[in-house]
């Protein structure tokens, strides 16, 4: 045990204690409106291909047809939205109809820009100016503010682009935006401050163009002193009311600052040498997943060539189970996403060989019959016969439940069920909220009422959410149960999504919103809950999208990081973290903690990448779009003086990798005796943390009691006055625990992991 411990222990010694785009949004709006009257038939695999020793090659064969496809007809990704637009301006240059031939410029700069043609965009909204200045005071106010502010936003992309893609540190678009985070190429910024002056001049009221204008003056080192007073953000709302360390973007410096669009991240051991590796996708149609190895020496890897995953186009999120019970993380990849019928494309499940090697094997395990838009799924035992099944959420689209039947087999059973659900779902997530074993699913829906499905415990689900009062907010997107009190009932956090920057900006200004905040629903251990997130003062508008929760000072209490966007290039605002301050409320430490990042917020992990004991942060930021792709992040923890413990556990007769299983962690601080507990999940529905539980325990400097409840046989197994700062395994009905194997790294070419 000591030898185990030793690193990690001297470690701990170490430590010290404009609107937004109309066009943009009108594909949103497609595909949040498609209906399900008579939908576009998904793609289909024959009996012939299904029972084809080569089922994998068909898997390959559709995603080569979708990244095809996809580079004429995708709605981000696709050009024909781009040659419908110049052919239409082609029939009106000339001047006959300038105030269609500016809409028409816009809307090609605008396409463009998606493509990340950044160049091309500024010679039309170039053009574009031309025309309105023109017109001059014959064009409308409002539309000529439109224009300036469109105008700002490609000069902000050009100048992201120049200093903060190509030219990154780790201080880059971190809000307030100070010191390294100044642009050293300013033409871009000064350019877009030009224009959206000149539109508060016309509008002073428009808050997306006094935000930005904001902006462009931090990244030009103008902010807050040249920034008129009007129209200026005050300084103090960048400003946190507690004492709070920074953690530092050390992404570039550990291998990780890949440049991607949207995509998801699964943070877990995935070759078995004990060290917590990254598997990071990129929804792009021509992109697959990469695998970064931990080299156990505070960096990462790249070995994706020879993984299996060359080929597996695409992916904005990804969720992890020992499906298999073989002892390996396999991984479960969801495309489609946001596209409506664009978007009738294959999920991956992806079997691990324990190397780190995977094989697609969707279609010999079912999951292949019918296929449709989706980026959220989530794996419990809802059966309790000790295999995971998996409920995908489709958008516009029957959900499904597929049910595990052993040997690598599923059956698509929702109908049955009870779960259909049928609405445009955003995250799925399974807890036994009411505490009778059985593991229940709570789907958000965006624009439709949440659902919560109790679990019957014959195989069947009731939709409970109205009676519970858990069916906000309307327009919803993650969610997560998790228990932030501490009093060991499961908590439920829903995120608002209503797609407003200026309902984020007024908050800057000091105004009013009218948007749905977070909710967050809190237990009252009789299978009941209370919407308290006023009370505990998570507050802000942030519009999340990717997001997780962790430890980040070890003290018990579980924080948490929203990952905050939409697809619009003009929406830039930070990124969000809230630290839970002894689970009684919330403290924003956003810009204390150096977390304010203004790039699109995906897929969030808390894990302890480096083994010093503490929680980092990875998230991707790319955007949905390939012309907002980004460099992602990981915030390296600065550490804290307090202790913790990482379980391992292991099912035998439950599923091996535990999901569902409870840890209670019992610890005495100062004469006074708490508990801590703990549900083994990946975290929140948008980002995987690794199922390995690290618990923070406080300043104790024991555990007096570990009690491990294995829902599935009704057992709670009971280990007493255990060390602190170890990493441990724990298997189901084994009396003793053991150190958990933390091997040399196989990535740093110092020995080969065994499966």
């Amino acid at each position: 045990m000591s030898d185990q411990a030793s690193p990690r222990a001297k470690a701990r010694r170490r430590r010290t204690p404009l609107g937004v785009f109309w066009l943009a949004y009108a594909v949103l709006a497609w595909c949040v409106g498609c209906q399900r009257e008579a939908p576009p038939a998904p793609p289909q695999v024959s009996q012939a291909e299904h029972d084809s020793p080569a089922a994998t090659d068909w898997m390959r064969r559709t995603l080569q047809e979708y990244q095809l496809t996809s580079r004429a007809n995708d709605p981000f990704y696709g050009e024909a939205g781009l040659q419908r637009v110049q052919y239409l301006l082609e029939q009106v240059e000339g001047g006959q109809s300038p105030r269609k031939e500016i809409e028409l410029l816009q809307d090609l700069a605008e396409y463009e820009l998606r493509l990340g043609k950044v160049g091309k965009a500024l010679e039309h909204y170039d053009r574009m100016q031309s025309l309105v200045d023109e017109l001059g005071e014959r064009m409308p106010p409002k539309e000529r503010v439109g224009a300036l502010v469109k105008h700002a936003i490609g000069c902000l992309r050009l100048a992201e682009t120049e200093n903060c893609v190509h030219c990154r540190n780790g201080e880059s678009c971190l809000l307030p935006i100070t010191a390294g985070g100044v642009h050293e190429r300013q033409e871009g910024a000064s350019k877009a401050a030009e224009l959206l002056t000149a539109a508060l001049e016309i509008d002073g009221e428009n808050l997306t163009a006094r935000w930005l204008l904001n902006i462009a003056h931090m990244t030009l080192g103008k902010y807050p002193e040249h920034t008129p007073e009007a129209w200026r953000v005050p300084p103090e709302k960048f400003e946190n009311a507690v004492d709070f360390p920074r953690f530092r973007n050390v992404a570039k410096e550990k291998g990780l600052d890949m440049l991607s669009t949207a995509g998801g991240v699964v943070a877990d051991d995935l070759n078995n040498d004990g060290w917590i590796d990254l598997l990071v996708s990129d929804w792009s149609p021509s992109e697959y997943p990469r695998l970064f190895l931990n080299d156990g020496q505070g960096g990462f890897v790249d070995r994706t060539e020879g993984s299996g995953l060359e080929g597996l186009f695409g992916g904005l999120n990804m969720v992890q189970a020992d499906y298999d019970n073989d002892g390996d993380i396999d991984v479960f990849v969801l495309r489609g996403a946001w596209k409506g019928a664009q978007g009738l494309v294959p999920n991956s499940l992806l079997q691990n060989d324990g190397s780190g090697k995977f094989t697609d094997v969707t279609v010999d395990a079912g999951l292949a019959i019918d296929n449709y838009p989706t980026q959220t799924a989530a794996w419990a035992d809802y059966d309790l016969d000790g295999d995971l099944d998996l409920y995908v959420g489709n958008e516009s689209y029957p959900c499904q439940l597929f049910m595990n039947r052993g040997a690598g087999r599923f059956t698509e059973v929702a109908v049955r069920a009870g779960v259909v659900n049928n609405h445009y779902t955003k995250a799925v997530v399974w807890g036994d909220f009411d505490g009778d074993r059985y593991p229940d699913l709570y789907v958000s829906n965006y624009d439709a009422p949440n659902r919560l499905y109790r679990n019957n415990r014959a195989g069947g689900f009731e939709d409970v959410a109205p009676a519970l009062g858990v069916t906000g907010p309307l327009k919803s997107f993650p969610a997560w149960f998790w228990d932030f009190n501490n009093d060991g009932a499961l908590d439920l956090f829903v995120a608002s999504y209503p797609m407003a920057l200026e309902q984020v900006a007024a908050q800057f200004f000091g105004l009013p919103t009218t948007a749905e905040h977070d909710h967050m629903y809190q237990a009252d251990g009789q299978g009941g809950f209370t919407e308290v997130a006023q009370k505990l003062g998570v507050t802000r508008m942030t519009d999340p999208m990717g997001c997780n929760f962790g430890d980040l000072d070890h003290d018990g209490f579980l924080d948490f990081y929203l990952g905050t966007g939409t697809p619009a290039f003009s929406y830039l605002a930070p990124n969000v973290m809230y630290w839970n301050r002894q689970g009684t409320s919330f403290a924003d430490v956003t810009y204390r903690g150096g977390f304010g990042h203004l790039q699109k917020g995906h897929a969030v992990a808390f894990a302890d990448f480096d083994h010093d004991g503490d929680q980092d942060i990875f998230q991707e930021v790319g955007g949905a779009y390939p012309g907002d792709a980004f460099p992602n992040v990981l915030y390296e923890n600065p550490g804290n003086d307090n202790h913790e413990i990482t379980i391992k556990l292991v099912g035998k007769e439950s599923n091996r990798s535990a999901i569902g299983t409870r840890i209670c962690v019992t610890v005495t601080e100062a004469g006074t005796t708490r508990k801590i507990y703990r549900w083994v999940n990946s975290g929140g529905s948008f980002g995987s943390n690794p199922l390995r539980q690290q618990i923070g325990i406080g300043a104790a400097e024991k555990i007096d009691s570990l009690e491990i409840y294995w829902p599935k046989t009704d057992q709670t197994q009971v280990f007493q006055n255990l060390p602190v700062d170890q990493a441990v395994e724990i298997t189901e009905g084994e009396e003793a625990w053991r150190p958990l194997a933390i091997k040399p790294s196989a990535a740093a070419g110092l020995a080969t992991p065994s499966s």
